[in-house]
């Protein structure tokens, strides 16, 4: 559902003071020579504050100016060194959005602190990180709920992420389930369990699993049938199915399904024992039910 991203290999500060010696003969070589220790300083605040919004505040002399940060960004030069520091970000080589976990390439890239409020921080590479583009439509400019906590879990300094902190609560009747929940791992402590419901709510995650989970339960019950149908155990073969999942993420959306699937002995039981003749008449409805939704989207 959320990932952990390795930090960028970039010394953020060292980028800001190449990027000030390459201004010198600009128009606006004074102004980046008159802020550059205090623009170093404020990367190594974000970096000492894992970027938290409840920590950082704008910097009004950039905001002030903050088309010229965000030419930086924007409109890098050729020869310019934050050019292969963004290209190298931009690399299309993941194959999930750290922010929601849903399979794909994202084709963003996110800043963490939104480059118009913080136009310092437009170039930062730990600020940078890739994610989907329904997380960005979701995620937008905002960083702070109205109580002044910050919404979202950062991909490259929220270490926890290591671990699965989003778990999937499966409703009854087991032969089409009418609910289903995602809830913060009880293993967190209170507060990164406010924190994970505040990123996965914002970022509209639940309701976006449950057409995922949808299609997923269906291939669950087919499974099941083909399961028994060759003789096999049933746990042995979920657990196979749960693996896979977790070689790409343990917060991956396949890996969630499959571990809520083995902590439920009730449904275990079920797709051991139970008839599963109503399988065609779930795949059926759900093609239906995204159907309209299709369409009435359109």
């Amino acid at each position: 559902m959320v990932t952990r991203l390795h930090p960028p290999t970039v010394d953020d500060v060292i980028l800001i003071d190449d990027v000030v010696d390459q201004r010198q003969q600009g128009r606006n070589s004074a102004y980046f020579e008159r802020i550059r220790t205090p623009w170093k300083m404020r990367i190594r605040n974000y970096i000492r504050a894992c970027g938290n919004p409840e920590v950082l505040v704008p910097w009004a002399d950039a905001v002030k100016f903050k088309t010229r940060f965000l030419t930086l960004y924007n409109s890098p030069k050729l020869n310019s060194v934050q050019k292969p520091v963004l290209e190298k970000l931009r690399e299309r080589t993941l194959q999930m959005c750290p922010a929601c976990g849903e399979d794909g390439t994202p084709n963003t890239l996110d800043h963490y602190l939104p480059k118009n409020s913080f136009p310092d921080f437009s170039i930062t590479a730990v600020n940078l990180s890739p994610m989907c583009d329904k997380c960005q439509g979701k995620k937008l400019e905002k960083v702070l709920s109205n109580d002044g906590e910050r919404l979202f879990l950062h991909p490259y300094f929220d270490e926890f992420l290591d671990q699965q902190v989003i778990n999937l609560r499966i409703g009854e009747p087991y032969s089409a389930p009418e609910s289903m929940e995602l809830y913060p791992s009880e293993a967190l402590s209170q507060e990164l369990q406010e924190l994970v419901f505040r990123h996965i709510t914002s970022l509209g995650i639940n309701i976006r699993y449950y057409h995922f989970f949808r299609e997923q339960y269906t291939h669950l019950l087919g499974s099941a049938a083909d399961i028994r149908d060759a003789g096999l155990e049933m746990r042995q073969q979920l657990v196979l199915f749960r693996n896979k999942a977790r070689r790409k993420s343990v917060n991956s959306w396949g890996h969630i399904f499959y571990e809520s699937v083995l902590a439920n002995e009730e449904l275990i039981l079920h797709l051991e024992t139970a008839e599963l003749p109503e399988l065609e008449a779930w795949a059926q409805a759900y093609k239906e039910e995204a159907f309209a939704e299709r369409r009435g989207a359109v």
